[in-house]
């Protein structure tokens, strides 16, 4: 009896499977969408399935330790044990090529600094003489603008609380200050995107009640003219992440896509940005910069030109330069490939430009884009930056394998989902150590590289204490790529 019962329970699912078979090849060689399936009914799901997975088996077991992008294995690795308190000491040698175009080269001093000789790195001071509240920035390394909304809940508060314990500053990126920001305790940038979002009234423009609240809980703001994923385009969060906690923050509709404009539409040139950053800045007492990606040199001459004319207290405290390598939630193919210099050109032009000006040292640099090891950073001190963000370096340090769905709700680690399952992964109470050990542990290391290349802290650092490989293999001190310019003569006389 119990054999025919299972012989006939096994026919009813082979003929229920065999209808399936047979609905999904009607279906496929009557469509009009897909040319494959339209002549390979059935197994020509296997073509989009295997595409679909491609990119997850070569990142396992085709793909060498060097090779993927946009972070290949040994980055995310370098960074995975820093973050896990595991230390950066490896074995046999290192995979990284000296001799591949672009590599760093860090000039080793034949007599390193000895520990006694060694000097705590000294914090900066945003605004110092221009607000009424300055900001004494501790750390080096900082957590670059991510959006509540673009990551999750267990995200942001992993960051602020992370933040609070290595004493390094998080960016709220456009998306609104939210309660996860402030749970930790850590010092805070506003940033205010060209939406507006978390700062702005009922009919879309900046709020000067809401940004006098917003002042006693955060060390600065932020105006971001542009990020370096995407130059000349506005946030973009999939309406499928616009829960009603992230509506009401941003002050939009549920579950529609949150596009912001490509723009301020309140401002169009250097004169109204100047204005604005004195508006801000007198209203709420705090330091004022700008964030921007670099297409040319125009806009540093420009806003160089304007700050002299007008006088120095119209001056940003601080420029936030994103390369165009940098990353983001969501971005326009187009532009993530193809718009914007890299940090690599940009930051030491942008350097040099405020040099020439004699504007260096009244404006802070801020250097972002894919600087999420030590001796990227380390370059990035030798190119003339004050500080560093990275955004995706902690992300790194909360879990994230590169799975690259950040746009679809579907993160696996639980850093870009707001789907409540997929967050269980992200457990606050273990990643927010994570993310402090990565922040010391990123100072730590980039002042061993100091020590190596013979100054006593990591704001000794200067151009020639790094080379660059060229084409040819061989390698040019960064100072000759890039020779102190010197203020121009103007300046001098002024």
């Amino acid at each position: 009896m119990k054999e025919m019962l299972s012989y006939g329970a096994g026919t009813l699912i082979g003929f229920a499977l065999l209808l399936v078979v047979l609905f999904v090849f009607i279906q496929d060689i009557t469509q009009k969408k897909h040319g494959v399936l339209r002549n390979y009914p059935v197994i020509g799901h296997l073509r989009y399935f295997f595409e679909q997975l491609g990119e997850y088996f070569r990142q396992y077991f085709f793909a060498g330790d060097r090779d993927e992008m946009p972070f290949n294995r040994a980055t995310r690795g370098w960074v995975y044990r820093l973050a896990k308190n595991e230390g950066g000491v490896i074995g046999f040698g290192s995979t990284y090529d000296l001799r591949q175009p672009g590599a760093l080269v860090f000039v080793n001093h034949p007599f390193p600094v000895l520990e006694e000789e060694r000097l705590p790195t000294p914090s900066l001071i945003f605004g110092e003489n221009y607000c009424k509240q300055p900001f004494e920035a501790r750390s080096i390394v900082n957590i670059s603008g991510m959006s509540f909304g673009a990551i999750s809940e267990p995200a942001v508060r992993s960051l602020s609380r992370g933040a609070a314990v290595a004493g390094c500053w998080i960016d709220t990126g456009e998306g609104g200050l939210s309660p996860y920001h402030l749970e930790g305790g850590c010092d805070i940038i506003m940033q205010i995107g060209t939406a507006k979002y978390g700062v702005r009234d009922a009919r879309g423009n900046l709020s000067a009640e809401r940004l006098t609240e917003l002042a006693k809980v955060v060390k600065a703001f932020e105006i971001k003219l542009s990020q370096g994923a995407k130059p000349g385009k506005g946030g973009v969060l999939p309406g499928i992440k616009v829960t009603a906690e992230i509506a009401r923050i941003r002050g939009i509709a549920e579950g529609r896509d949150s596009i912001s404009p490509n723009r301020h539409r309140d401002i169009g040139n250097v004169n109204e940005l100047l204005d604005r950053v004195v508006w801000l800045r007198e209203l709420t007492g705090r330091p004022v910069g700008v964030k921007t990606a670099i297409g040319g040199w125009r806009f540093m001459n420009e806003l160089a030109d304007a700050v002299h004319k007008r006088g120095l207290e119209v001056a940003p405290d601080f420029l936030v330069i994103d390369g165009g390598e940098g990353g983001s939630g969501a971005a326009p193919q187009a532009l993530a490939d193809h718009m914007g210099l890299s940090i690599d050109e940009a930051l030491p032009r942008v350097v040099d430009a405020l040099i020439e000006s004699g504007l260096r040292q009244r404006i802070r640099v801020v250097a972002s884009g894919k600087l999420v090891t030590s001796a990227r950073a380390a370059w990035a001190l030798c190119a003339g930056a004050d500080f560093i963000n990275t955004a995706r370096g902690f992300m790194f340090s909360l879990g994230c394998i590169q799975s690259l769905r950040c746009h679809q709700n579907t993160c696996p680690t639980g850093v870009t989902t707001h789907n409540r399952r997929l967050q269980r992964a992200l457990v606050v109470e273990e990643k927010y150590l994570r993310v402090a050990n990565y922040a010391n542990n990123m100072n730590r290391e980039i002042d061993m590289i100091s020590h190596s290349c013979g100054v006593r802290h990591a704001r000794e650092l200067r151009r020639e204490h790094v080379r660059i490989v060229q084409s040819g293999g061989q390698s040019v001190a960064f100072n000759m790529l890039y020779p102190d310019p010197g203020p121009k003569a103007r300046v001098k006389a002024a």
